[in-house]
């Protein structure tokens, strides 16, 4: 039964982790010991439950992120990105917290990118319960185990459909991983051992296509060509564009191709921002 139109617009409750990205553009990857200039820079929030957040709301949703971002000068600069992006921020941020910095140089002739982040080190332990009654869908990005299991006991509770993140094991997908209703991984994911639960498994691989098992029937979603820019942020565009479809009660089939359809077009677009305020004018 699909989600009534009449109800507005969707909500989507997004737990997980919060950074300060530092985007390089570069010509060319330095050399060891070397050193080059940037053709671009850009800081920005990020993250992947961050800009699926964001991604949801740019799409039209109402998006909630709980997630530690605190306030400190780090802490202001990514809430002052989420007033920008529409996204409500749930601060589940101990006294004295910082949020992790990423350091992203992105390779402009290729659209390739690489990463050093603290990641989600820091997280606190615990976590102030996160209710999920009144949203249309909850993801999770396995950071922060504490508010994860919290998140997924309360849309279970309240019959809420998860999404699962699953970019690279975490211990805590042992426990999420059967309860979700779908699950994103990358082709680079590998499960201890095999998980049963979920309605909807579904692997991303870049460029190549998208492979799902819904519901017992297996498909594939072709990935549309775009000329690459960078690639940045386009699986966090995939997660945070497939929730929106599910919290607006579009068939999984359906959403996985339109989810795949807005990260690729991510793709033509430097970072995440720029391809957020070009779908946001478009509506």
């Amino acid at each position: 039964m699909g989600r009534d139109p009449s109800a507005g617009a969707p909500a989507g409750l997004f737990v997980g982790l919060a950074t300060v990205d530092v985007i390089q553009r570069v010509a060319e990857l330095p050399r060891p010991n070397a050193k080059v200039t940037a053709t671009r820079q850009d800081v920005a929030g990020g993250g992947p439950a961050l800009n699926a957040a964001a991604t949801f709301a740019a799409l039209g949703g109402r998006a909630v992120l709980a997630a530690p971002v605190g306030d400190g000068p780090l802490g202001r600069l990514v809430r002052d990105d989420l007033a920008r992006c529409g996204v409500t921020l749930i601060d589940l941020a101990d006294n004295g917290f910082e949020p992790p910095v990423s350091s992203i140089t992105v390779h402009a002739p290729t659209g390739d990118r690489q990463i050093v982040s603290y990641d989600g080190t820091g997280y606190p332990d615990a976590a102030p319960a996160v209710g999920a009654a009144g949203f249309d869908v909850l993801l999770l990005d396995g950071h922060g185990p504490a508010a994860a299991r919290g998140a997924m006991d309360a849309a279970v509770a309240a019959g809420v459909p998860t999404v699962i993140d699953a970019g690279r094991w975490r211990p805590v997908f042992a426990d999420l991983l059967p309860r979700a209703a779908h699950v994103i991984c990358s082709a680079d994911f590998q499960a201890p051992e095999p998980v049963s639960g979920p309605r909807t498994v579904a692997v991303s691989d870049g460029a190549g296509p998208l492979r799902y098992v819904a519901d017992g029937v297996a498909g594939t979603v072709e990935i549309p060509r775009v000329d690459v820019v960078d690639t940045l942020g386009a699986g966090d565009v995939l997660h945070g564009a497939f929730a929106h479809a599910i919290a607006s009660g579009t068939p999984v089939p359906e959403a996985l191709a339109a989810a795949a359809a807005h990260a690729s077009d991510k793709c033509r677009y430097p970072g995440v921002r720029e391809w957020l305020d070009t779908v946001r004018s478009l509506r």
